[in-house]
């Protein structure tokens, strides 16, 4: 009965967000305030029935409930609760459960808190929100039935995929799709204003929030996804290119150019119809990835469905979502009015000439991504486009971001002098030129210069904007303080974003050109060394889990001789799946991580291990988590909780050609 419940509610909601794609719509256009009405209460309780859904779908799965089929194919009962509550959306039907689950949410929230809003532009935004809910629904209901039975229950359940058996796997998707699915609020807002043909400050103070919150929370989610495969999945590294880390990682891309143009269209109205179009660029990724995950053309831990009908279906989504809003800005870009012109060497100029980096970068990884799969497609020809095409091609356009952002917090708005506003970073550049080249020279590395030079060039530059700002050591520090104290919190919040980008800089780098390994196969007593470190096979023992077994390899470390404690690592065995899992023993530091993997059972009764020693591989993580502090921070900004200048009392009155006087 619970998985009925969870169908109907899902039929439900489907309903309801027809009804708020019309009814709102059509009040806006009739100037009608009882429909127009409609999409707020609709918002609410397509939220309300999804989560009754997605609760029976728990339910479902902690009740060991192998009559439905997602639970039979991917649940046991010996499995702990933990892992039964997070297998709920480990697959395929349930994170397309999850993923329309948090566009609700995001519907819901802008009904909640949007009472700021123009009635007719709230209206119409909630109803192009309720548009991509209705698409997804049908998706789910026609394709991929979370709550499908059986006709005959197995008695026991085959069990998760022992992958993503992990704490991370509770942590990564959801905020993945709080970050990719909420970017559908700024592509509802576009596409709202272009109906409206109205685009001001205002527009870019409504729709601010929403990026920023949903690019922070697609910051978290590829960060925390990075740090769970390096210590799951035991080959040792933070990125690899694979095509769905690719997926998420394009809208974060765009997304960052997003959240810089529309603060141009907020301080300036400048660089309008640019921000339109990022937005809705932004959210087309967001549904490419999903087609990425689930279409069937790739295999990989993070692919969900092999199923190419549903692809299909995603791809109809994709052309009407993407096609239908660039057709509706090719005939209305032109009516919306742009702010006054700016000097290329500006503020402005600055932005949007990051933006046009990062839209390359985002190009390059779009190619390295699609282009095999379009061999593969025409000829039936296998190719690999991997690490180092990549890094080649991406790695030179992020070091001019660098540079640029280093740049740009000196630049002044409308106008400015390339003498005058470099003035201030003549000496940090020649500082962080000087470090950079210390460090190819003892580091051995041109790329691991050029790397740690402009991570110090964006660091230093920082605090010479901030000095400058509290004009620190012009007057007496109580002063400063004082100064400082003053900035809003999204000035804090820039601040702390650019730093975690020099600091994940740092990481990369160094990772990249000094990361050490060594192989080998050892018994119990035996030892391998690398570099200055020994690690010696100090014992063996069978352990076991709820629902595993596991070797466990125990390792004494040496470093030049010296004992430094022990490393563990094990190698799980999870009877229901007949698969293996590898757990890294890892011992973390400042300056470099020591990464010990217990890969097979070697020849003679001895140990296959793999040693490494990732210099610097933390700040990788710690500055992507910095990066999205900084972005907290800023929410919290009260020029983003009031979200608006103003509070209409009424809806704009029409104009010729449908647009609204603004």
């Amino acid at each position: 009965m619970i998985a009925e419940i969870g169908l109907y509610c899902l039929i439900l909601a489907l309903i309801t967000s027809v009804a708020q794609s019309v009814l709102p719509m059509w009040g806006a256009y009739v100037r009608n305030a009882r429909l127009m009405s409609v999409a707020s209460s609709a918002a609410i309780t397509q939220l309300a029935l999804l989560l009754i859904s997605f609760g029976c779908l728990i339910l479902a799965f902690v009740r060991s409930d192998f009559s439905v089929e997602v639970v039979a194919a991917n649940s046991y009962t010996l499995q702990p609760l933990f892992y039964k509550i997070s297998s709920a959306w480990g697959q395929h039907e349930g994170s397309m459960l999850l993923w329309v689950l948090v566009l609700a949410l995001f519907g819901a929230a802008v009904a909640a808190f949007g009472n700021n809003l123009p009635d007719t532009f709230k209206a119409r935004t909630l109803a192009v929100q309720g548009m991509i809910g209705v698409a997804f629904l049908a998706f789910i209901i026609f394709t991929s039935n979370p709550f499908a039975r059986l006709p005959f229950a197995p008695e026991e359940g085959n069990g998760f995929n022992p992958l993503l058996q992990d704490p991370g796997l509770a942590f990564h998707p959801p905020m993945l799709y709080l970050g990719y699915v909420g970017f559908s609020i700024a592509y509802s807002f576009s596409v709202a204003a272009l109906i409206e043909g109205r685009v001001d400050a205002a527009w870019a103070r409504w729709v601010r929030p929403w990026v920023l919150a949903s690019w922070c929370f697609l910051t978290i989610g590829i960060t925390a996804g990075s740090l769970w495969a390096y210590y799951e999945l035991g080959w040792g590294g933070w990125w690899f290119w694979d095509p769905v880390e690719n997926a998420s990682f394009m809208p974060w891309l765009i997304g960052t150019a997003l959240l810089h143009s529309a603060l141009v269209v907020e301080r300036r109205h400048a660089l309008v119809n640019w921000t339109l179009l990022l937005s809705i660029l932004t959210f087309t990724l967001s549904l490419i990835g999903t087609f990425l995950v689930r279409s069937g053309v790739l295999t990989s831990v993070h692919a969900f469905a092999v199923d190419p009908s549903r692809g299909v279906f995603i791809l109809f989504m994709i052309l009407g979502a993407s096609g239908g809003a660039l057709a509706l800005y090719a005939i209305r870009a032109r009516t919306v009015q742009n702010g006054p012109p700016f000097a290329g060497v500006s503020r402005e100029g600055g932005i949007l000439a990051n933006n046009l980096l990062l839209l390359c970068a985002t190009a390059i990884v779009f190619l390295g991504t699609f282009y095999p799969l379009l061999i593969d497609a025409l000829t039936h020809d296998k190719i690999s486009v991997g690490p180092p095409y990549f890094n080649m091609a991406f790695g030179p356009i992020m070091l001019c971001v660098g540079g640029l952002m280093a740049l740009g917090p000196f630049l002044r708005w409308r106008s400015d002098v390339a003498k005058v506003a470099a003035k201030p970073l003549q000496m940090p550049a020649i500082t962080a030129a000087a470090f950079g080249l210390l460090v190819t020279i003892v580091g051995k590395s041109v790329p691991a210069g050029l790397g740690f030079g402009f991570a110090a060039l964006i660091a230093i530059g920082l605090v010479v904007w901030f000095v400058k700002r509290t004009r620190l050591g012009k007057v007496p520090f109580k002063q400063s303080a004082t100064m400082a104290r003053a900035f809003p919190r999204a000035t804090w919040g820039f601040l702390g974003a650019h730093l975690g980008f020099a600091i994940a800089m740092v990481g990369i780098t160094a990772m990249s050109a000094w990361e050490t390994e060594n192989v080998a196969v050892l018994r119990v007593g035996e030892s391998t060394t690398l570099g200055r470190y020994e690690f010696r096979l100090a014992s063996t023992d069978i352990t076991r889990g709820a629902n595993y077994e596991a070797e466990r390899l125990t390792f004494d470390v040496f470093e030049s001789g010296k004992a430094e404690g022990q490393i563990e690592s094990e190698r799980r065995f999870y009877p229901e799946r007949q698969s293996f899992t590898t757990e890294a023993g890892i011992r973390p530091g400042v300056l470099a991580n020591l990464y010990v993997v217990y890969s097979d059972a070697g020849p003679a009764g001895g140990y296959t291990v793999r040693v490494n020693r990732h210099p610097f591989a933390m700040w990788i993580w710690i500055g992507g988590f910095t990066i999205a502090g900084g972005g907290m921070i800023s929410l919290t900004d009260r020029r983003f909780r009031v979200a608006g200048l103003h509070k209409p009392s009424k809806a704009a009155p029409a104009i010729p050609g449908g647009t609204a006087a603004a």
